[in-house]
């Protein structure tokens, strides 16, 4: 790609004027570095590749794409914007500095709107629209180099448009690659544009900044920022009194200055906005922007103040923060918080949330107050509350749910981004469960490779339940599917989480938001035109039962029946999760809900389930059964109940019980319920009998003094390999029979080795003999427990004579003797009988006999005759 002299065109192409159009941009400087690291990388082999690391507001963005348009003369460039205003400020601004008109030379494309032509050289888009350009094109016919702007936001296309590009990158050494980032990371991406190959990162070409002085202060309002159900009100009134009185102040002093609030949402902003109109009283211009705004409207907050016009202030989302420089803005006044995705596995559940935003993004917002002199960011939380947040931004990869972009890469060929230079990796469980939803959308395959019926919805501009929801419902619903889709893709907010009285509303509101849904539905009406064959004629049936149709189909593991006995605003979801419907909701009430939109939640409005739903339509039993028909199963579940095994057939759609009817179960199913119960419970489940509990007890203390081959009997050995020894008994329980009813004693004898079974009373004896002739029971220690030993609890009398300690297992282990008294409490315990009689016996005579006189406590307990009688009765 050698560079082309501007008074030279190339082939009829007329090149830019970089001189004029740089002309007071401080990135102008760095053209020329620029140029010659695309030119290195075209001459040695490996392709026209770097990445920009540059400040906002020094003009990387205005002036790198006329760059390689002069570098590449009859090829397109492809610059990728974040957000749909920030690509068509920079095509307008880039045209107005080209002296071209809109949609010739320099364009634009954003969803639902294209301005460009064959003519045009280049244009500016949003990275969804590129991702699918790749997929229709993966070579990119006609585009001669390709800028991803602001990567270091980490939006999830832009990261798949990292390894995309560079992949294309390496099968055409003619396309050209910029990367550009705000942040110090560039060196990260310098090495993901090299690709897998092991080939040196791309040049870094850098720019120093051009921000001016920049005052902080710091207005913490005196509550917390969130509550329990989102940004605190009174944290939104102190906020926009915040910016009311900032921007009074600033007005004094310079009257040109103009103020940008960041709010982390359209109805924060909304709310802010308003607060402002009424303490501004008409003097000033209140603007909002943020991603529903319309076009127009969005464009007039972020162009200049016109010459004579009155003070602006722009309430935005971080939609401003980094794509865009707003003219005249020198205050900023910041809440601190932002939107991020997050993907709930455990109940199913994705949505945005409200958090702080990073450091890295305090600081990008701080600077668009000090773009074009010197300004003032108004912080309206504390320094500690900045320390404590986040260095960077969250990666969008690492926290959304990614259906969507686990289909892009199917359809690229590379199923869970395998082999692709990605900036981080996706998540295995959220991939895995994107995966699972694809492969029952019929959108991938066992191998996880796109099939048809996935490249089809990967074409249609919405996420794949969205598309799905899309094609099968035109059939049903007619026009209504459209309609209902963009409904629930736009972020809009039902009243009462009732999506039917939203779409009325909508249908019948004349403002932006109305007319922006209308051109939402009527885009949406041509895709589903132009998908296939499948369309219907018209809606016909009760409007609500259709809506509710075709939400389903989008969200099958949504669908939510009423919990009996929970109250009329709970409901069960598919998916096994718990949702209470907002207080006051149109939809309580009703059987079966096709839910929309799902949240955690606190308070009221969750109805005591810890999520609310959001956004809904009532549902018919038939249609909830027909959408989710993939959910639906029916089995005989057999388990325990009051010490017999019970079952029944159960019909289930997902977690919801359809039916539950009693049913014999069969032997099988029995056995398995009884081995569920075992491996729940443990072995503390089954009934065991004195004489099965002692022989297990014995069995362990061989097992634990002589080994092999006396059997395993603790907890984990029996659970591991039940059949080996309660085979018998698990087919009696799973027949039916009482827990009650089993002896576990000869389950228990199937473990015994033999020969070696026949020497078990001489090893470890159940009762044991002492001189006076009574056969006292043995107690051997519990199975697990290494250091107890065999105990015999005997009246001390009964054990005059007795010379020697008893042992057993083979004589390895000395019997443990709790020598009773006559009441039979311990007096002694002891394992070395003989030293007992010799020392401690003398003490326990003196004390005892005086308190047992009828008893025989002789002076020389060697001789005395051993006896369990009192003196009279010997």
């Amino acid at each position: 790609m050698t560079p082309v002299r501007q008074d030279s065109p190339a082939r009829g192409a007329a090149p830019f004027d970089l001189d004029t159009i740089g002309s007071g941009l401080a990135f102008a400087g760095s053209l020329p570095a620029l140029a010659s690291a695309l030119a290195a990388g075209e001459g040695d082999g490996t392709g026209a590749a770097a990445v920009v690391q540059a400040p906002p507001g020094t003009g990387k963005t205005t002036l790198i794409p006329p760059l390689l348009a002069n570098l590449s003369p009859d090829t397109r460039v492809v610059v990728t914007q974040p957000r749909r205003v920030a690509a068509r400020s920079a095509a307008r601004r880039l045209a107005a500095l080209d002296g071209s008109t809109l949609g010739s030379r320099v364009g634009y494309a954003v969803r639902g709107e294209r301005n460009a032509g064959h003519q045009t050289r280049v244009e500016f888009i949003t990275p969804g629209i590129l991702l699918r350009r790749l997929l229709a094109d993966p070579g990119l016919d006609g585009v001669g180099a390709v800028v991803l702007d602001e990567v270091h936001e980490r939006g999830l296309d832009t990261d798949l448009l990292i390894g995309m590009v560079a992949e294309v990158r390496a099968l055409r050494g003619d396309l050209a690659v910029v990367a550009m980032s705000a942040t110090l990371d560039a060196g990260r991406f310098a090495a993901l544009l090299a690709g897998h190959d092991g080939g040196a990162p791309v040049p870094v070409v850098g720019c120093p900044s051009v921000l001016h002085h920049l005052e902080t202060r710091w207005r913490p309002a005196p509550g917390p920022r969130l509550d329990g159900r989102g940004v605190a009100r009174a944290f939104l009134d102190h906020l926009a009194a915040t910016a009311a009185d900032a921007h009074a102040q600033a007005l004094a002093a310079d009257g040109s200055t103009d103020a940008l609030v960041f709010l982390p949402g359209a109805r924060e902003v909304a709310h802010v906005a308003s607060a402002l109109r009424g303490r501004t009283g008409g003097t000033t211009d209140i603007l909002e922007l943020h991603g529903q705004a319309g076009a127009a409207e969005q464009d007039r907050a972020v162009s200049g103040r016109t010459p004579g016009g009155r003070p602006r202030i722009i309430v935005s989302t971080d939609l401003a923060e980094s794509s865009l420089t707003v003219p005249g803005v020198r205050l900023v006044v910041d809440s601190g918080l932002t939107r991020e995705p997050r993907r709930d596995a455990a109940r199913g559940m994705s949505g945005l949330v409200t958090v702080s935003c990073s450091q890295a993004s305090a600081v990008q917002r701080a600077g668009r107050a000090a773009r074009q002199g010197p300004g003032t960011v108004v912080r309206c939380y504390s320094d500690q509350a900045f320390g404590a947040a986040p260095a960077h931004v969250t990666p969008e990869i690492a926290t959304a749910d990614l259906a969507g972009a686990a289909l892009v890469l199917a359809c690229w060929g590379s199923p869970r981004g395998d082999g692709l230079a990605l900036p981080d990796p996706p998540p295995g469980p959220a991939m895995d469960e994107a995966m699972e939803l694809l492969r029952e959308l019929g959108a991938v395959d066992a191998g996880g490779h796109a099939t048809a019926h996935g490249r089809l919805l990967a074409g249609i501009p919405a996420d794949p339940r969205l598309a799905r929801a899309l094609l099968d419902g035109t059939p049903v619903a007619g026009a209504l599917a459209a309609e209902v889709v963009a409904v629930v893709a736009g972020d809009h907010r039902a009243p009462g989480a009732d999506l039917v009285r939203l779409l009325s509303r909508l249908r019948s509101d004349n403002g932006p938001e109305g007319r922006r849904w209308a051109d939402e539905a009527r885009r949406l009406r041509e895709v589903a035109r132009r998908a296939g064959e499948r369309r219907g004629t018209g809606a016909s049936g009760d409007t609500a039962a259709l809506v509710g149709a075709v939400v389903a189909l989008a969200y099958p593991d949504r669908v939510a029946r009423r919990a009996p006995g929970d109250g009329p605003e709970r409901y069960l979801l598919s998916s096994g999760t718990r949702a209470g419907l907002p207080a006051g909701s149109s939809l309580a009430g009703h059987e079966w809900l096709a839910v929309a939109e799902v949240a955690r939640a606190e308070g009221r409005d969750a109805a005591g389930t810890g999520a609310v739903i959001r956004a809904a339509a009532p549902l018919g039993a038939d249609a909830a059964e027909s959408c989710a028909a993939h959910l639906l199963s029916e089995e005989v579940e057999a388990e325990v109940v009051q010490g017999k095994v019970a079952a029944r057939r159960i019909r289930r759609l997902g977690a919801i019980v359809l039916a539950s009817t009693p049913v014999r179960p069969s032997p099988e199913q029995g056995r398995a319920a009884v081995a569920r119960l075992l491996m729940r419970d443990g072995l503390g489940s089954l009934e065991w009998s004195t004489a099965a509990a002692a022989l297990r007890r014995r069995l362990a203390l061989l097992r634990r003094e002589l080994g092999k081959p006396w059997p395993d009997v603790s907890d984990e050995a029996l659970l591991a390999d039940p059949d080996a020894w309660l085979g018998p008994e698990l087919e009696a329980l799973g027949g039916g029979a009482a827990f009650g009813s089993v002896d576990l004693t000869d389950a228990l004898r199937r473990l015994l080795p033999w020969p070696e079974a026949a020497a078990l009373d001489q090893l470890a004896p159940e009762w044991l003999t002492v001189p006076s002739g009574s056969r006292i029971r043995v107690d051997y220690p519990e199975a697990g427990d290494l250091d107890a030993r065999p105990v015999v609890a005997v009246k001390l009398q009964e054990c005059f004579g007795l010379a020697e300690t008893p042992r057993v297992a083979g004589g390895k282990v000395p019997v443990l003797f709790h020598l009773l008294s006559p009441a039979r409490r311990p007096l002694a315990v002891t394992d070395d009988l003989p030293s007992f009689w010799s020392g401690p016996y003398a003490q326990v005579r003196a004390e005892m006999r005086g308190r047992y006189p009828r008893h025989p406590w002789p002076e020389d307990p060697w001789s005395a005759p051993a006896t369990a009688r009192t003196n009279r009765r010997r």
